[in-house]
């Protein structure tokens, strides 16, 4: 039997299983008057909604309820290696208000959440919407984080923010829930909610300037025990150890295959590249060394997830990141299929990300909403407005 408080009646509505006063009752078995106490507090509150009254069957007819979707919004900001992808939405998941920008991450993490905080004050402008509306912000980034204190943990490109009290600083301007992850966790909870909502097991890899990937499980990232699960690109290579890593290793597989990587590689080959974004550009150019390296690239990634997947077993596989439209993906689907046992790809799904560039900041919404909006939260933002009188969020 579902949990009984206020907020487990709030989530009984929000996912459906029930939708009336009578349905909280029968699936609950709450009596009518505790009901009616819990549901007025979340009416009070703003939580809930009533949207008018299902047909009776000869009886009074029974009042709809609703998770309340204008009760406030959320600000998320989904950070790569040079660009970052900021936004305004309100609680059903709709964009009220976005923006791409580059900036560069190397600057450090007072300079660059400072530059967030701005962002976001012009976009809930943008948006019509008031400070006091922000419910939460979800913040993804490209390094593992330890998701409870919301601390990145030696990040190679990310310096000066190892350990950064990420959290405390955005709550300064926003006093708020604060929710920080690893942008490859946020991107495949992004795909997982909007795309393969069915799925009970799906896997994201990255491939950018580095490599990561982010495993959702019923429904919820898989972290491991302080935010190192899914750093795929530090997996060692046989035969590459004269491959220098930006983590500072050799043979690393973002030494090898990633965007970063490829760059470097192509340019040694006698073309300039820069960047992941370059080595993008002359892939879809049709240069032929770009192409190779893609491919070759994509093989090796694809003999790591080999492994992973007969491991976790997932039933979707997405390719995210600058290299998912390219003959990289090729290579990947080439060695994990030769590699895999078939039993672990039979039902596999191997795709390329369907939400793109806005999979990261779906993501960090549905991270915001599944915490702040989660039983427990509800129940203890209840208890504080009812010990502040006049007090109504």
């Amino acid at each position: 039997m579902p949990g009984t408080s206020a907020g487990d009646l709030l989530k009984l509505i929000k996912s459906g299983q029930a939708r009336t006063r009578g349905e909280l009752q029968r699936v609950t078995g709450l009596s009518r008057s505790t009901v009616g106490t819990r549901l007025d507090r979340l009416l009070r509150g703003g939580y809930l909604r009533e949207t008018g009254v299902n047909e009776s069957s000869g009886g009074r007819p029974s009042i709809r309820l609703e998770f309340n979707d204008e009760h406030g919004v959320v600000l998320v900001a989904a950070l790569g290696a040079g660009d970052a992808h900021l936004a305004v939405l309100d609680l059903a998941g709709r964009t009220l208000a976005e923006e791409r920008a580059d900036p560069r991450i190397a600057d450090g993490p007072a300079a660059v959440l400072d530059w967030i905080g701005d962002r976001h004050d012009a976009l809930l402008t943008v948006a019509g919407r008031r400070p006091d509306e922000v419910r939460g912000i979800g913040l993804g980034v490209p390094g593992p984080v330890d998701f409870a204190t919301g601390r990145v943990r030696q990040p190679p490109i990310m310096p000066g923010w190892d350990d950064y009290p990420i959290v405390e600083h955005q709550r300064r301007r926003y006093p708020v829930p604060v929710l920080v992850d690893n942008d490859a966790n946020l991107m495949a909870l992004g795909e997982q909610v909007a795309v393969h909502p069915d799925c009970p097991a799906l896997v994201l890899v990255k491939v950018a300037t580095g490599i990561g990937a982010g495993v959702v499980v019923d429904g919820t990232v898989y972290r491991g025990i302080d935010g190192g699960a899914g750093d795929l690109g530090h997996i060692r290579m046989h035969g590459y150890d004269t491959f220098r890593c930006m983590c500072g290793s050799y043979g690393c597989l973002a030494a090898v295959a990633s965007g970063g990587a490829l760059a470097q590689q192509l340019t040694v080959a006698g073309t300039p590249t820069a960047s992941s974004r370059e080595f993008l550009d002359r892939v879809t150019a049709g240069d032929p060394d770009a192409r190779r390296l893609a491919r070759t690239a994509g093989q090796r990634v694809g003999e790591v997830l080999a492994t992973v997947v007969c491991l976790l077993n997932p039933g979707v596989l997405v390719i995210a990141g600058d290299l998912a439209e390219t003959h990289f993906v090729a290579g990947v689907r080439e060695l994990l299929y030769q590699r895999a046992l078939p039993r672990a790809t039979q039902r596999l799904t191997v795709t390329t990300s369907r939400l793109g560039e806005r999979a990261g900041i779906v993501g960090a919404h549905a991270m915001v909403i599944g915490n702040v909006y989660a039983p427990e939260a509800v129940n203890r933002q209840l208890s504080e407005a009812s010990a502040a009188p006049g007090r109504r969020r």
